[in-house]
């Protein structure tokens, strides 16, 4: 088993979730959302985030993917697409975490297609310095350094989503 030590303890995420809810209430009031998670890992944070959200929120996910094992191939596959309509409507994309920026890249632009009112971007974590495309985040939890990190819905092996926590796996 893997010695996960914690980065960002239940308290602060809780905090800082709740801090994110209030600016997006502020930033859109009087306007109903649409938030858009990408499966499996924003279930948890959107979860908590649409609960401090004091608009109007519908809930939609997709489903995509761009990694083998822990490194992104770079090619994105939409798995699953949203079942509802998006045209005229004001969009979060919902993420657990920002690495590269080349899924969310993807996604945001695919999203524009469907012609909505606005589409930004709310994650959890952001890892600045992996970065390789340029993306505008919108919302943005905490941003960490480069460690593979587990709990709140992110995972390793599909392991230690359930964690209350952040945590990060020494290699």
């Amino acid at each position: 088993m893997e010695e996960i030590n914690i980065l960002i303890n239940k308290a602060k995420l809780e905090k800082r979730i709740e801090e994110m809810g209030k600016q997006i209430s502020k930033d859109y009031e009087g306007k109903e959302l649409v938030f858009i998670g990408i499966l499996k890992g924003s279930v948890m944070f959107m979860a908590e985030l649409a609960k401090h959200v004091k608009n109007s929120v519908q809930l939609d996910f997709m489903d995509v993917s761009s990694y083998v094992g822990t490194e992104s191939s770079g090619n994105v596959k939409i798995n699953k697409d949203i079942r509802d309509g998006i045209e005229g409507k004001d969009v979060i994309i919902v993420e657990d975490i920002i690495d590269t920026g080349r899924t969310l890249t993807y996604v945001a632009e695919y999203l524009k297609q469907k012609n909505p009112s606005s589409v930004k971007i709310a994650t959890m974590l952001s890892k600045p310095s992996r970065r390789v495309m340029e993306l505008k985040v919108d919302y943005i939890g905490f941003a960490i350094e480069d460690k593979f990190v587990v709990g709140y819905g992110l995972d390793y092996n599909e392991k230690y989503r359930n964690l209350p926590y952040i945590g990060y796996i020494e290699n």
